[in-house]
């Protein structure tokens, strides 16, 4: 779908509305968890409630309708826990009476998907995406492109840039990214979960990392930006980014973690790291956070549950994350999150 109109994404939005994971229940159960937010974590959390509610029969039910949507639901009490890739702002967080609980429950790199015939690898400097994302280079045999693929034959091609059509934590950590690298980009889009991309032909939008995944898959020549794990499920390939020390460096656990080393949380569990150092570091990676009241009013059982199923992510869960294509948590921070977790329900 065209940017500004959005007619013909009624199957990707069906696809987006149908991401809700409901843990398995093997035991009678006394307490079911409500949540929403990020499509970035999904296949992980999925994969965790999963196992969680086989384990506890504690029912999970979470919705991937992007990290704006859940703060959302966050915001209005309709859910026990919400997640965002895009950890809420001092402005969100004065609106829950009691406080909030935010706890990075997994971190993941995002990558620059694309589907290009012929093509398996592709190296985009850093000086380069950026122009794409603004419009600016709109063909794949780009002089710019070319001289850092060498040996690649490029077509003659229109690049069909694939953006978010929601309120994304995606988006705020992409945009941020390149908003530090590119002055240009700062100035013209700007980082946020919602931006103004550029009105060009070659620009189409869509909802959640699953519909930005299936809308390149789909469509020859498009390039989009997409949490690593889900360009592994699907075979999609991706670009090798230049990152700040110069080096051109492909998405992975090693290269994650290097992004990683250097963030340190603040006071409410919090860091962006939007152009990590290092020789070996992959430019583009995030914490994604689960978010929770610390309301004392809370149903004491449903406080426990919630509780179990932290623990759960904090141990086992982690050892699942880079078999699907995410980050474990650094120790420091799993003990962070122990502590924290002590504040829910007063």
């Amino acid at each position: 779908m065209k940017i500004g109109n959005f007619s013909k994404g009624a199957k990707v939005v069906a696809i987006a509305a149908a991401m809700v994971v409901t843990g398995t229940v093997a035991q009678a159960q006394s307490v079911n968890l409500t949540g929403s937010g990020a499509s970035f974590p999904f296949p992980l959390y999925s994969a965790w409630f999963k196992d969680f509610g086989q384990k506890t029969g504690i029912q999970v039910n979470y919705q991937a309708k992007g990290s704006g949507g859940g703060i959302e639901d966050f915001t209005n009490g309709v859910v026990d826990f919400a997640a965002s890739d895009a950890a809420m702002s001092e402005e969100e967080l004065a609106k829950i009476e009691g406080g909030v609980v935010m706890l990075p429950m997994t971190a993941g790199e995002i990558v620059l998907a694309y589907n290009l015939d012929g093509v398996s690898e592709l190296k985009l400097p850093r000086d380069v995406y950026p122009k794409i994302f603004l419009g600016e280079i709109t063909k794949w045999n780009d002089a710019e492109i070319a001289a850092a693929n060498e040996g690649v034959e490029l077509p003659d091609e229109t690049i069909t840039v694939v953006v978010r059509s929601d309120s994304s934590g995606t988006n705020f950590n992409f945009t941020n990214h390149l908003s530090a690298i590119s002055s240009d980009f700062e100035s013209k889009v700007g980082g946020g979960k919602t931006v103004p991309w550029p009105n060009a032909s070659n620009f189409v939008a869509a909802p959640g990392n699953q519909g930005i995944t299936a809308t390149i898959k789909q469509t020859p020549g498009a390039i989009g930006y997409i949490e690593y794990g889900y360009a592994q499920q699907t075979n999609t390939p991706y670009a090798m980014l230049e990152n700040q020390a110069g080096n051109f460096v492909k998405a992975g656990p090693e290269a994650g973690s290097a992004a990683l080393a250097s963030a340190e949380l603040d006071e409410n569990n919090v860091a962006f790291i939007v152009d990590p150092a290092g020789d070996d570091s992959y430019p583009i990676a995030t914490f994604t956070w689960m978010m929770f009241y610390k309301d004392a009013g809370q149903d004491a059982a449903k406080v426990d549950a919630l509780k179990q199923m932290i623990e759960y992510g904090l141990t086992t869960g982690q050892t699942m994350a880079d078999k699907l294509g995410y980050i474990p948590l650094p120790e420091n921070v799993v003990e962070t999150d122990k502590k924290s977790m002590e504040e829910i329900g007063g």
